[in-house]
């Protein structure tokens, strides 16, 4: 089953406590928060898809990638507690996403039990673009006590959906099917996030909008969460599609929302995310700082070290070897995710 999740090119790359791999600092697993009271969780970056507009070039069909990372269950929910101590407000949310899937991870249901067992924690929301989705794991999650599954579908026409996927056997009838069980025979609340690509999936906003509608999505939270297709360096970038500007998306989304009567132009509040406690940076960019290799990057020409009890991706670091320590400046240190180069 992993296999068939990783390209090729990649290798597996498990991180545990004995792996000394801080959770704290890289892009593809781990922990991320950004100063406010939600918590990022990524426990795999693998996934089944290969979409042809993902930021991140998952999936079997990658180019870029060298690493695939799963993280144990234990090490995960120690660093989490910690983090969320360190927070000492009592309504985090701990969200799991990932650069993939979080449905690979083997340890889910278990994870999500043990999130919800944290006093301090009041939701637990999950992203999926639901591929692997099958009915007894929703009723799983809905018993260890998950809240809102946020499920990525793109096109509800099975051709052009498998398109968008990069995986001929993505079944957008099957994902609608779950979508429906969550809402009708579950408690667990539906949000309905596509990407808009435009020129490609235009035509389809619209019916995903109904779809949602009449599913029952928003329970609780808001029934849509529309994304904006936005390019990255790294990323794959479909043929044809020119990104919309923000007031190009806020506008059409803002005609969408006179249409149906429902909010699309979404704000922090409507999740009741707020600022809390941030986690102080332990290196600034531009730092030049001493870093150890201790693995195999997450791309082309990246390694993954060890700085002041972060993790750190270095840059052009193809021939260090691992167990060695170079100098390393940093040139990204935004929300505690750190990059740097050798020097």
């Amino acid at each position: 089953m992993r296999d068939a999740l990783r390209s090729s090119n990649t290798t597996l790359v498990q991180v545990s406590e004995k792996s000394k791999v801080p959770l704290i600092g890289a892009i593809p697993f781990g922990l991320i928060e950004r100063g406010t009271n939600v918590i990022q969780i990524r426990p795999s970056s693998m996934c089944p898809l290969s979409c042809i507009f993902c930021s991140t070039d998952a999936g079997p069909r990658s180019r870029t990638r060298l690493a695939e990372y799963l993280v144990d269950l234990d090490y995960m929910i120690n660093y989490f507690n910690a983090l969320a101590d360190f927070k000492g407000i009592e309504d985090i949310e701990g969200h799991i996403d990932t650069v993939g899937d979080p449905l690979t991870y083997p340890y889910l249901i278990d994870l999500i039990k043990r999130l919800k067992q944290n006093p301090r924690v009041k939701v637990v929301s999950l992203q999926t673009h639901g591929h692997l989705l099958t009915e007894e794991r929703i009723y799983e999650m809905e018993e260890a006590g998950l809240d809102r599954v946020n499920l990525s579908i793109d096109s509800l026409n099975a051709e052009l959906a498998r398109f968008l996927s990069g995986n001929p056997l993505y079944d957008v009838e099957k994902v609608k099917e779950r979508a429906s069980i969550i809402t009708e025979c579950t408690d667990m609340d539906l949000l309905i996030a596509p990407v808009w690509l435009p020129r490609i999936n235009d035509k389809d906003i619209p019916k995903i909008i109904e779809f949602a509608l009449s599913v029952g999505a928003g329970k609780k939270w808001p029934a849509l969460g529309i994304q904006k297709y936005i390019p990255h360096r790294l990323g794959r970038k479909p043929k044809g599609v020119r990104p919309m500007s923000w007031s190009e998306f806020y506008s059409a989304l803002e005609k969408l929302e006179s249409e149906f009567g429902v909010k699309l132009v979404l704000s922090p509040e409507d999740f009741g995310i707020h600022p809390a406690p941030r986690l102080p940076k332990v290196m600034r960019v531009g730092q030049i700082v001493k870093a150890k290799i201790v693995g195999i990057g997450w791309r082309l020409g990246e390694a993954l070290a060890v700085a002041k009890n972060r993790a750190v991706m270095v840059l052009n670091a193809a021939g260090l070897p691992i167990g060695s320590e170079v100098r390393v400046k940093i040139i990204r240190d935004k929300d505690n995710i750190y990059v740097g180069r050798p020097v």
